[in-house]
């Protein structure tokens, strides 16, 4: 798994806006506190590839359920859920916004404790 998440500021500026509003439970609000303590912000276009972030189609792998799901991570106002089409700021993206294919993540969801890992990574054009 990744040390640290990288992200763009403009990324780390809404999840730390999206924290203050209280949008996440209180153990969703310690560990993203603590990610962002650690996470590397880079410029758009110094971002990875394979690192979860918006405008990204990203398969996931339950660890649970054995289940593979695939997810379209966009702004804010561009989401719409029955279209695959998830806000950057969501519960599923929260949890693995920053972290690159390969990586393993153990999130505490509302609904109990997960484990994710992330497949793939793509760049999608909305």
């Amino acid at each position: 798994m990744s040390e640290h998440i990288i992200v763009t500021t403009g990324i780390y500026d809404a999840i730390k806006e999206h924290l203050r509003r209280r949008k996440v439970s209180i153990p969703e609000e310690n560990r993203l506190t603590a990610e962002l303590r650690t996470a590397k912000q880079v410029l758009r276009r110094e971002l990875p590839q394979d690192v979860v972030t918006v405008d990204r189609v990203v398969t996931l792998k339950d660890h649970d359920t054995q289940e593979e799901n695939e997810y379209i991570f966009v702004s804010s106002n561009r989401a719409k859920p029955k279209k695959n089409k998830h806000s950057i700021l969501s519960d599923i993206a929260l949890a693995v916004v920053g972290y690159k294919v390969g990586d393993v993540i153990s999130w505490p969801f509302r609904d109990g404790e997960r484990k994710l890992e992330i497949v793939n990574v793509q760049p999608w054009q909305g």
